[in-house]
């Protein structure tokens, strides 16, 4: 792949903001940017996105533009926010890296002591008991700023992104994936699961993933019991609009907007370009050779 000097190169990706851009959804006098990442484009007609480095990445970009309006996934280990959700009754406490791992959800607590595998003299280390304390709670007794300023340390260190990769992909790609390919699902129907793993977590209730595949399911049979991928897809985009309403920090639901988007294309292999808006901020991945690729 050739990178020119607005290019930004990494093995097989690259990225560059593209400014301006006239979007078709913005005012006609309106210039926006779009930032854009390459990826190879040319996974076997089996792949997954488990299967493939290449594919793996591009649906971490696309994740990482709802979860950190950023395309390069690769630079999230040292995000870290205390009660993104903005109010009282939903705090999740702590969120930090790459999908918006929580204090109060467990997975931030599953992940400092997989880290601590790796690394035991590592800088979260001490903040173990802490975790474990507020862990199912928003609390942030025994964390704060010291703790805030520990992870920004440890995102410096390769065991601690890979930690959160390795976590990332065993608690929600992974059975993302396998739970898609069970119902018939392409690769684009394994993204809308991740995405939604990611966000809402397992669980039969209303608002995490069980609930919401359950109430797909009464409005469409999926393609592995005779139903059409597409109509299933839209029915559990549909879901998921409603379960994300029902929180006020989930309310915009433009990252359903730009599944939909996909699903509207028919681009069910989440084939190469794609081109999509999060919270009004525009995004595209490019197939390796196109134009600034």
């Amino acid at each position: 792949m050739a990178c020119g000097a607005a290019l930004m190169c990494s093995g097989a990706l690259a990225m560059s903001v593209v400014a301006p851009a006239t979007a078709a959804s913005a005012p006609p006098s309106r210039a926006v940017a779009v930032t854009t990442r390459c990826a190879t484009g040319t996974w076997a007609a089996s792949a997954s996105l488990t299967s493939d480095a290449d594919l793996m990445s591009v649906a971490r970009m696309i994740l990482s533009s709802a979860e950190n309006s950023s395309l390069q996934w690769e630079k999230q280990y040292g995000y870290i926010e205390y009660n993104v959700e903005g109010n009282a009754a939903e705090n999740r406490g702590y969120t930090g890296g790459i999908v918006g791992f929580t204090s109060k959800t467990h997975d931030m607590l599953q992940l400092v002591r997989l880290y601590a595998k790796a690394a035991p003299d590592n800088p979260l280390a001490r903040f173990l008991p802490a975790l474990a304390d507020v862990d199912g709670t928003s609390s942030a007794n025994g964390l704060g700023d010291p703790f805030v300023t520990a992870w920004k340390q440890a995102a410096r260190t390769p065991a601690f992104g890979q930690a959160q990769r390795d976590l990332a992909d065993s608690m929600y790609l992974r059975p993302a994936v396998e739970t898609a390919r069970k119902d018939g699902l392409g690769r684009l129907g394994q993204f809308i699961y991740y995405d939604a793993l990611v966000m809402h977590g397992p669980g039969d209730d209303p608002l995490s993933f069980g609930g919401i595949r359950a109430a797909a399911v009464e409005k469409a049979l999926p393609a592995s019991a005779g139903g059409d991928e597409t109509a299933y897809l839209q029915a559990f985009i549909d879901a998921r609009r409603v379960a994300m309403k029902a929180e006020r920090g989930h309310r915009d639901t433009s990252r359903l907007d730009a599944q939909t988007s996909f699903l509207r294309e028919q681009n069910l292999s989440l084939a190469l370009p794609l081109s999509w808006s999060v919270y009004g901020d525009h995004y595209s991945i490019a197939a390796a050779g196109a134009s600034g690729c």
